[in-house]
């Protein structure tokens, strides 16, 4: 399945475009590697997603053509949201 696609079933991100824009931008990446919209994803991926200060990284667990909104969550596994400090040191 394309990553874009993905990103929108699995409800990662909410809609097509938006996922499209992400990659186009250099925010997502799969196993460590810089994505396009068309990477294709499978079961064991790790996908990495950049949102403003906001990181998200995930395991694909399902890859499923449709799926209820509800039930969206158990495309993936999270293994981490971090939030990245952006604040100057002084020394």
């Amino acid at each position: 399945m394309r990553l874009d696609k993905y990103l929108k079933i699995s409800r990662l991100i909410k809609r097509r475009t938006v996922a499209n824009d992400a990659c186009d931008a250099g925010r997502v990446s799969v196993n460590g590697k810089p994505a396009k919209a068309h990477t294709a994803v499978s079961v064991g991926d790790v996908i990495r997603i950049a949102f403003g200060n906001n990181t998200v990284k995930v395991r694909v667990t399902e890859v499923k053509e449709t799926m209820k909104k509800d039930e969206a969550r158990e495309m993936y596994e999270v293994l981490t949201d971090e939030v990245e400090d952006h604040e100057e040191k002084t020394d």
